[in-house]
Order: C-alpha cells, then sequence, then structure tokens
C-alpha cells in the first residue's frame, strides 16, 4: 500500500538533498511536480519535526535528519557491506578483489575476495603494503596533495620494491596527481613482479576517501576494462553505505 503523503515528503527531501545551498519553495515545486501550496505545507510540518530547516527564501536539511543519518551510517559495517559487491565483481572478472584503508603511510587490506582460479593474487587480511608501490595507495597520496607526498617521500624514503616502483619523488607527484584525476590507477608490477592491480577510492558524503576498490591480477590477466566494472561497484558500495 502506497502512501501519497510520505511518497510526496520523499521527493521534497530528495529535492532539497540535490542542492548545496538552500532551495526555493518555487524550484522544489518545479522538481517534485508538487502543487505549491502542497509542497509548503509538507515542508512546515518537516520543519516544526526538525527535518527540515528554511533559511530566508530557501530550505535544507534540518538537524534531525542530520543526526539519523550519522546514526544509520555508524550501524553500516564497511567490510560487511562490500562483502556480496566484491563477490560478485569477483564472479564476473574471475580475479581476486580486495578491500584497502589508509592507515598512516600504508594500505591495509581488511577485505577480499579470492580469485577461483588456480594461478591467482591473494591478499592476506591484515597485510600492509606502502602507498606509493599500491594502486589505491597512489590515488591516496595523489588525493592528498604535493606537499603531503612530499612529506610522505622524506618520511619513508621511496624503498624500490621492484624495478617498476616509482621512487623518484617528481614523478611520484606527477603520477600521483594524474591518477587523482582519472579516478583510476594501475599498479605495473610495483610492488611484485608478474603482479598487476587496478584500484579506485570510495569517497563518503564529504567527498573524502574512506577506502579503495581494486582487483588483483597476474599482469598478463589484467584489463583496463576492469576500471569501468570498480567504479560501478564503488558507486554501489556508496550507496548501501550512505555516501549517495
Amino acid at each position: 500500500m502506497t502512501i501519497q503523503v510520505i511518497n510526496r515528503l520523499t521527493h521534497l527531501l530528495e529535492a532539497i538533498s540535490r542542492y548545496n545551498e538552500p532551495v526555493t519553495l518555487k524550484i522544489l515545486s518545479a522538481e517534485t511536480g508538487l502543487h505549491t501550496s502542497t509542497a509548503y505545507r509538507i515542508l512546515t510540518s518537516m520543519i516544526e519535526n526538525g527535518f527540515v530547516e528554511r533559511v530566508g527564501d530557501g530550505y535544507h536539511l534540518g538537524p534531525k535528519l542530520v543526526a539519523l543519518g550519522r546514526s544509520a551510517s555508524g550501524q553500516v559495517d564497511l567490510v560487511e557491506t562490500a562483502a556480496p559487491i566484491m563477490a560478485a565483481l569477483r564472479d564476473q572478472v574471475g580475479e581476486s578483489v580486495n578491500l584497502t584503508q589508509q592507515e598512516g603511510d600504508q594500505v591495509i587490506y581488511v577485505g577480499r575476495k579470492v580469485s577461483k582460479r588456480m594461478m591467482r593474487v591473494e591478499q592476506i587480511i591484515g597485510s600492509r603494503a606502502p602507498l606509493h608501490v599500491t594502486a589505491v595507495g597512489k590515488l591516496m597520496l595523489g588525493m592528498a596533495g604535493e606537499g603531503a607526498i612530499r612529506a610522505y617521500a622524506l618520511r619513508n624514503g621511496l624503498r624500490r620494491y621492484t624495478e617498476n616502483t616509482i621512487i623518484d619523488v617528481e614523478e611520484l607527484i606527477a603520477h600521483c596527481q594524474q591518477v587523482a584525476k582519472i579516478g583510476i590507477a594501475l599498479d605495473d608490477e610495483e610492488a611484485e613482479m608478474g603482479v598487476g592491480c587496478i584500484g579506485v577510492l570510495l569517497f563518503d558524503e564529504r567527498q573524502r576517501p574512506v577506502a579503495g576498490l581494486s582487483i588483483s591480477a597476474p599482469l598478463e590477466r589484467r584489463q583496463v576494462s576492469w576500471g569501468d566494472l570498480l567504479i560501478e561497484a564503488r558507486e554501489k558500495l556508496a550507496v548501501r553505505m550512505g555516501y549517495i
């Protein structure tokens, strides 16, 4: 059974959430298809209950709704929520899928769905790797900016792990800034010879990176086209986490 007023309330909240600034009644009425008097009555009720606030001639989300959203997001476990999405991606590409988070100057593997192939790349939960030798880590450095990359290089010395590891700070800065613009990064045997990786970042509602999703495979099997699949999986996870 559909309750009309709840549907209308939902449409208004969704319309308000699409704007960074307070949005006028006229625009909300046009976006939702509601008569201005109907929209006004619902908005007035939501203001009384703290779900919406009026600022001048516009409306934005209220403190009670923000508090409820934070409470809901705190109840959602990232690893648990990501698991079925990662498993579906693993089955789609046939390779191992990783969930990582930044901890200091390293990425830590917090989730994985291992390839069912005999020859596969398998990361151990809890294992770590320096930021500059992983696809996700380089995206994190790129998002942090040039100053953060230089500071990272000074602290860690850009240790070489393979002949492909980037050990020149200027090259690392250019590379990380470029992949951050693209939104997809590769690990071309930079941490381990014969192993390739492709990764993307997961962002929260404020567009801050909170985790990384990546696919690891023997280099000869890795495909750049997996980037689109990672982005699709990332967006599904962001929705499930309440970031979108």
